[in-house]
């Protein structure tokens, strides 16, 4: 079709408790305006071993100074893409809200999105616990996923050998952190600049 935007095919090793991934979220999607992107999410717990009623960020063991500083631009970061980010204080245990993103990529691509930014939303800005299940259905049943569907996101054996299949991945690729994009032959990793994301796509169609 004439003037057809090229198709991109994306794959992200993401977290929704990473705040830097919703920043990357956020820089990734704006591509959209170049390309049909086909973005597949690949969820990788960064603290599995966070209980889901959540825990003071502190006893995550980071030190002060390498937190402070990690703040620091996160929240220049988030000012420029427009996210409103509260006081990041608290975390909890990522699994349940993993499994219920896995689930909804059943529901389309336009309620898969709408909980994709939701859970992002929920936790940043507005301090909910996305370990506690009453709390996540709630979320799903904002952005328009099925009762069957959210059901199923803690009950089909699928979506928990799709997590650990990201996780196989990630470690054939030696991904350890997220944010990471794999476009093409190249990982990024980290929030990293709109212009790198732009530069690896463009090399991705001259590699062929």
């Amino acid at each position: 079709m004439l003037g057809a935007k090229p198709e991109l095919k994306v794959s992200v090793f993401s977290d929704y408790i990473c705040p830097f991934c919703y920043i990357g979220s956020r820089r990734l999607l704006r591509l959209d305006a170049d390309f049909d992107l086909k973005v597949s999410w690949c969820g990788l717990e960064i603290h599995p071993e966070t209980p889901a009623a959540g825990m003071p960020i502190a006893e995550l063991g980071y030190p002060a100074e390498q937190w402070s500083q990690m703040m620091a631009v996160l929240e220049e970061m988030a000012t420029a893409e427009g996210i409103d980010f509260s006081s990041h204080d608290f975390t909890t245990n990522s699994r349940k809200a993993l499994l219920l993103s896995e689930a909804a990529k059943h529901a389309g691509r336009e309620h898969f999105y709408a909980l994709h930014e939701r859970l992002f939303s929920a936790f940043f800005t507005e301090r909910q616990n996305l370990g506690d299940e009453p709390v996540l259905r709630a979320l799903a049943r904002e952005s328009g996923v099925g009762d069957e569907i959210i059901e199923s996101a803690w009950r089909d054996p699928g979506h928990e050998t799709r997590l650990k299949l990201n996780l196989q991945w990630a470690v054939a690729l030696g991904v350890n952190s997220t944010p990471s994009y794999v476009i093409g032959t190249d990982v990024l990793v980290g929030a990293v600049p709109l212009e790198d994301l732009r530069a690896a796509a463009e090399k991705a169609f001259q590699d062929g």
